[in-house]
């Protein structure tokens, strides 16, 4: 949310509902998570609760069978989630131009440069198949 901000500032989240609403056609029945929509106001969060969320957060990425993690530019806390979902056996599906970077080719089971990418992939059947795989 808050990438490579120097600022205590949150990137535009607004593409969320892209993603949701892209998984959600794809599979309708879906439990999508989206950590930002209980928590707007993460930055002004003190340090007891801000670690309690991402902790959370971060664990909650060991259960889910997909992690989309969109990655615009760097983010420590989005490389972390996605890290801890690849350790722990997940899919993890990275939206990012930043295809060369060796975090994102790690971690993550498919890379695409943009929404369009991953639009194709699940119409497609590629997010299928690789969850299937799993």
């Amino acid at each position: 949310m808050q990438g490579s901000h120097v600022a205590s500032l949150v990137h535009d989240q607004t593409y969320r509902t892209t993603f949701r609403d892209l998984v959600q056609q794809h599979w309708p029945q879906a439990e999508v998570y989206d950590p930002f929509a209980n928590h707007s106001t993460s930055v002004g969060y003190d340090m007891r609760r801000a670690r309690d969320v991402f902790t959370k957060h971060v664990g909650m990425c060991r259960e889910f069978d997909l992690v989309i993690a969109f990655v615009p530019e760097a983010s420590m806390g989005t490389a972390i989630e996605m890290w801890e979902a690849h350790t722990h056996g997940r899919v993890v599906v990275t939206v990012t131009p930043l295809v060369h970077n060796w975090v994102v080719q790690l971690a993550s089971n498919a890379v695409y440069r943009d929404v369009d990418e991953f639009a194709h992939a699940l119409r497609t059947g590629a997010i299928d198949q690789l969850i299937e795989e799993r």
